[in-house]
């Protein structure tokens, strides 16, 4: 890496007659990253230019009061990297790059925008949220003409389990008035980038370019407006992003930047997967650097993000993605296949430029030290903070996934499972940044490890409008949808929304409970930030009240197969004794109503609940 000072002109120099240069043209200047910026941004701007040769240019940035303060060159003579500087009293307009080596000059007009009202100060997701997660590809085709794009490599074909099905940013936008409805809030798509893979693309995890919707979706301003249009029905948008890796198809690939820009081996080798690496005491060098260099997959280039250029490249590219769409939140993909310290300052980064905004990472582990070895402000024993707010409770969901599907039980099992995933709470820093989920887009899905059963989908479903955290479900999950064929896997279980569901008496039952439970929720203060006291019983059941000094919710699972009369006198701590535990000065808990029915509920006499049956009753 060789780093020179740029020679800047006086500011009182005449001002910049774009006339009198002529603009690059393609053979000249590939690209300019990030594609805009803004005034009063904190993030520092590091243009990266691609062209021809363009290193051995003289370079400055004309058109107002801003300046190139640094020019780096890289180990290809085919990219700078240039640091920006805007002054305090910097206007929006057109700015221009002017290139200059011997006679010949040209230019490059660079657009920096003013920042939306209230820009910095933007508010995320949170525990009040209902987040649905979509795989764009596999859920409405709303724009047919999209299917066939011009240089693409892979064409729709929706017979394939492996390829496009044509889904795309038009299918969501028509279903936003369905989602708004059932109680969403907000939305994740997973990743709407440009990923131009020769085969298994539909998935969006391979990015072929980052700065750009993939065609076959949109374009970008057709995400903005879905923002814009979402915003408008109370929903807000979560932006999935990959700082791991790339697609071999990316189009710095055929020239990387730097030799380190991503982790290169003398052949293919794969990550060990180890996540313990970044907090095992014995671990070996080597183990680590297969972790943190070896390839996610064949097709997924490791990012070194070790290389400080690659590092400021992501960082002020989630931040150009959020004020350029307007965007609520991020989720972060793969997230400790990363070095821990480069992603500890991206996060940091990030919510430095928008302290409020929610990010949460994807900590694929079962293992409850190891995921909050995660959270942002963990008191971990080497020290580390990954500013990393919000993680994604894989343990809670995989006890769900055992305990839910069983009848008869051992000590150990059914509701048992769920029942110690809570107790488990005690080893995270922030409860109200967990996201609770029964399946996503890398999972089975919940119907099929339910084997189809209705009454404990239903269940699955309060357990979610209930629980403490943040709330997500998967695309469908709320008709009960399940795996076209499991045989294929992912690509099985990513099945095209049905949009015929109304045909489906299942899917109409299950639709209706759910939009009944999240739609009551979105009021619930006992839920969104309430305290939590549960109550065990090995007979396959499970209660517990989210309570506040507003509101006591109560909710009584029996997952067994027999009826189950509510030992309301076991909770005498909470329902009697305890209304100094919940902060408030009332009688004792005896008449509620029922959440899915608004029917009374009164505990003065037994209340009986049938089998694989959940009752939710809200004390206000």
């Amino acid at each position: 890496m060789i780093a020179t000072t740029a020679v800047l002109a006086s500011c009182a120099r005449p001002a910049f007659d774009p006339s009198t240069v002529v603009d690059a043209d393609f053979n000249q200047v590939n690209r300019v990253e990030p594609l805009s910026w803004w005034v009063g941004m904190k993030t520092p701007l590091q243009l990266m230019v691609q062209g021809p040769e363009i290193s051995t240019y003289d370079v400055v940035f004309e058109g107002g009061k801003a300046r190139i303060k640094q020019i780096h060159k890289a180990d290809s003579p085919n990219y700078l990297f240039l640091d920006v500087e805007f002054a305090a009293s910097a206007q929006p307009g057109t700015y221009y790059l002017v290139f200059s080596k011997g006679d010949e000059s040209f230019k490059v007009p660079y657009q920096v925008a003013a920042r939306r009202e209230g820009s910095a100060q933007r508010l995320s997701f949170s525990t009040k949220d209902l987040i649905y997660l979509i795989m764009p590809d596999r859920f409405v085709d709303g724009d047919q003409s999209l299917d066939a794009v011009p240089r693409n490599m892979e064409s729709v074909d929706k017979e394939s389990f492996t390829g496009r099905h044509g889904g795309d940013i038009a299918g969501i936008r028509s279903q936003l008035d369905y989602l708004a409805d059932l109680g969403v809030t907000a939305i994740w798509n997973t990743p709407l980038l440009e990923d131009n893979e020769p085969v298994v693309s539909y998935h969006g995890y391979a990015c072929t370019d980052y700065y750009h919707i993939d065609r076959r979706f949109g374009t970008n301003e057709d995400y903005r407006n879905l923002v814009a249009e979402g915003h408008s029905k109370g929903i807000k948008m979560i932006m999935d992003i990959v700082t791991n890796h790339c697609g071999t198809s990316h189009w710095w690939m055929a020239d990387l930047p730097f030799k380190d820009w991503i982790h290169v081996w003398p052949e293919y080798t794969k990550s060990n997967c180890a996540f313990s690496v970044h907090n095992d005491p014995y671990c070996s060098d080597l183990d680590k650097e297969n972790m943190l260099g070896g390839w996610f997959d064949t097709s997924m280039p490791d990012m070194n993000l070790d290389n400080p250029y690659v590092l400021q490249y992501f960082k002020q590219w989630a931040v150009w993605w959020i004020e350029y769409a307007d965007l609520d939140g991020l989720r972060v993909d793969t997230y400790p296949y990363n070095e821990k310290e480069p992603m500890s300052q991206w996060c940091k980064s990030v919510r430095e430029e928008y302290p409020n905004i929610n990010i949460v990472g994807e900590v694929w582990s079962c293992n409850v030290p190891q995921l909050a070895y995660w959270q942002a402000n963990h008191p971990n024993k080497d020290g580390f903070n990954s500013n990393l707010p919000c993680i994604m409770d894989f343990p809670l969901q995989a006890a769900i996934c055992e305990g839910m599907p069983r009848d008869t039980v051992n000590w150990d099992e059914g509701m048992v499972k769920i029942y110690d995933a809570i107790a488990n709470d005690l080893y995270y820093t922030d409860m109200s940044n967990m996201m609770i989920f029964p399946g996503n887009h890398d999972t089975e899905r919940i119907a099929d490890i339910l084997n189809k059963s209705v009454p404990r989908q239903k269940i699955v479903m309060a357990m979610m409008a209930t629980l403490r955290g943040i709330p997500q479900i998967l695309y469908a999950d709320e008709l009960m949808a399940v795996s076209k064929d499991r045989r294929w896997g992912h690509g099985g279980l990513r099945i095209d929304f049905p949009l015929n569901w109304k045909n489906d008496p299942v899917a109409v039952e299950v639709h209706d409970y759910t939009k009944t439970l999240f739609n009551w929720r979105k009021t619930a203060s006992a839920v969104h930030g309430g305290n939590t006291i549960h109550f065990l019983r090995r007979d396959n059941t499970y209660a517990y009240f989210r309570y506040d000094k507003d509101q006591s919710v109560f909710v009584y699972i029996n997952n067994s197969r027999r009826n189950q009369v509510i030992p309301w006198e076991d909770y005498a701590e909470f329902t009697c004794a305890g209304a100094r535990r919940r902060g408030v000065s009332s009688e004792a808990l005896v008449r509620g109503m029922n959440v899915a029915t608004g029917d009374v509920v009164d505990f003065s006499s037994p209340v009986k609940v049938g089998p694989r049956s959940v009752l939710i009753v809200d004390f206000k």
